[in-house]
């Protein structure tokens, strides 16, 4: 990655023309080719950016442009579009390269597969008298997060999710509607557990019969004591 600090002022045309008038600004090239503009403020949003597949150019500025002030252009042309982003560089404060490497990813806490992982080892949330079928039980139209069983006949399906919204009940939904089928499941009720779950999810559920299971994710992976809290 290329980072440089400089005055500059930045045009843009192609789809639309938007102008940037000379300003001290952070230039960052990446390794993808990606050339971004950023200012002091905003947050990580750039003023202006061109997305790969671009080129890069560097080139001395005409005789109007040196005498503005001018001692570097760039010109970032898109490959497949008429998009073009032109950076006139008047004052460089900084201009270091990095080589970062390959970056793994985000690495998200609390992820679906961590909460599935956590629920199946502590079953009981479900319930007392809940034991544990299967994580991940196949169907045809895809695994469910777990299978159940309950104090009562039949067996429980739960689908699993951090933010709980409609989409999640409408699968939990399907997948009872097809587990019900199975004479050797039915009777199968659903539960559909989340760190947080939305109010018309809530009573979209309520409606179709399915319970709500609020996760709290702290607490089940031993960081928060629940025993202690005054509130």
């Amino acid at each position: 990655m290329r980072i440089v600090v400089a005055d500059c002022s930045v045009d843009y045309s192609g789809r639309l023309s938007a102008h940037l008038p000379l300003a001290r600004r952070v230039l960052l090239v990446k390794a993808d080719g990606s050339v971004l503009v950023h200012s002091d403020g905003g947050s990580y949003k750039p003023l202006n950016w061109m997305s790969p597949p671009c080129k890069l150019a560097e080139s001395a500025p005409d005789e109007a442009q040196a005498e503005a002030g001018v001692t570097a252009v760039w010109t970032v042309q898109h490959t497949k579009s008429d998009d073009r982003l032109i950076v006139q560089l008047h004052e460089v404060h900084a201009d270091t390269s990095h080589e970062l490497g390959v970056d793994p990813g985000l690495v998200k806490d609390g992820v679906e597969a961590h909460l599935q992982k956590l629920l199946a080892e502590q079953v009981e949330l479900l319930g007392s008298g809940h034991s544990l079928v299967r994580r991940e039980y196949p169907t045809a139209i895809g695994p469910v997060d777990i299978l159940a069983r309950g104090t009562g006949p039949g067996h429980v399906a739960v689908e699993i999710k951090r933010r709980g919204d409609i989409d999640g009940v409408e699968q939990l939904t399907r997948y009872l509607d097809l587990l019900n089928r199975d004479p050797l499941l039915a009777p199968v009720s659903g539960v559909f557990a989340a760190q947080e779950i939305k109010p018309q999810a809530r009573v979209l559920a309520t409606d179709r019969g399915i319970r709500c299971l609020v996760l709290d994710y702290d607490a089940m992976r031993g960081v928060d004591d629940v025993e202690s809290r005054l509130f």
